[in-house]
């Protein structure tokens, strides 16, 4: 009963206790509250539990200062008149935590969706004009320059903003199907090209080879033969100084004993004869084996060794 009379008599503190109470609010870590007095703008709230004016003063919005990510799909058109389309990702972040930052981003767009729009829109103007200044068979290569090309190009125009674009990869590049076959077809001849070149200069380098080797076989072959027949020559020549002289000693004890020196023609005869019989190889080789012939055959020796004697004087 008493505290119900207080109550009445004193409602007034319990309407303070609301009022004050509502003027309590909490900030979530990631987030930067604006503060407006009357629709003007006032101050910023950082994170944690904050106090406003209640009735005066209002949390306008809460602005996330986390990465956001977005995904886009759009074409563009080549210098050679291609059809390109692209998959990128695109992060992007508020710049900073300041004062000057926050009221950019709280004030500069109507709604999320309206600076999302136009950033998307920015970020594929500035591709779509690059892309136009290149042919076809460059962009795959170009994904690097793009993506540098396009942040400088907005740099300036999200600061004014209060965004900074952190990171735009290009995950996907691609054609029209006629144009993917005709630059496979290009790939593919190509490399039929390079391969028949790479074969045409292996072979080059084959023949190269085997005719060096050819050449160094045949010089090895021309120096032992070259030795061989020095060699040959060299025994002939010996061969003949020991008949000689040979032959000139068994003349000289002949004539001592007074026998005929045609023996020796003789000998030299049977043994030819036997050498024939014995060492042949299946070649048949007419010899007169008649005494007339044996004669004949000694007298044209004879003649031959005179005329080498008349020739020697």
């Amino acid at each position: 009963m008493d505290f119900a009379n207080f109550m009445a008599h004193n409602w007034w503190i319990l309407v303070l206790i609301v009022i004050f109470f509502s003027g309590l609010f909490t900030i979530n870590q990631g987030y930067i509250g604006v503060i407006t007095l009357f629709g003007k703008y006032q101050r910023i709230a950082t994170p944690g539990l904050r106090f406003k004016i209640p009735l005066i003063e209002q949390v306008y919005k809460k602005v996330s200062i986390q990465n956001r990510s977005v995904e886009l799909e759009f074409q563009a058109v080549t210098a050679d008149q291609a059809n390109v389309y692209f998959k990128s990702m695109l992060l992007y972040s508020v710049q900073n935590a300041d004062e000057e930052t926050i009221k950019k981003v709280a004030f500069k767009f109507f709604a999320d969706k309206d600076l999302m729009q136009a950033l998307i829109r920015t970020i594929e103007g500035n591709i779509r004009s690059f892309v136009a200044t290149k042919k076809q068979a460059e962009i795959l290569g170009l994904r690097k320059e793009i993506v540098e090309y396009v942040k400088f190009e907005i740099d300036h125009t999200l600061e004014t903003w209060g965004y900074h674009l952190q990171d735009l990869q290009i995950n996907d590049i691609t054609f029209d199907k006629m144009i993917l076959d005709s630059m496979s077809k290009v790939v593919a001849s190509n490399n039929l090209k390079a391969a028949a070149e790479n074969e045409g200069q292996a072979l080059l380098i084959t023949k190269t080879k085997s005719a060096e080797a050819e050449g160094n076989a045949i010089k090895i072959s021309a120096e032992a033969e070259k030795e061989a027949a020095r060699l040959r020559g060299q025994g002939v020549a010996l061969f003949r100084q020991e008949v000689a002289k040979g032959m000139t000693e068994a003349a000289e004890q002949m004539k001592q004993a007074n026998l005929d020196t045609n023996v020796i023609l003789f000998s030299m005869w049977t043994e030819a004869i036997k050498n024939f019989a014995e060492y042949g190889k299946g070649n048949v080789i007419f010899l007169d084996g008649s005494p007339d012939g044996m004669e004949g055959t000694m007298k044209q020796i004879q003649a031959l060794m005179v005329k080498q004697a008349g020739v020697g004087k």
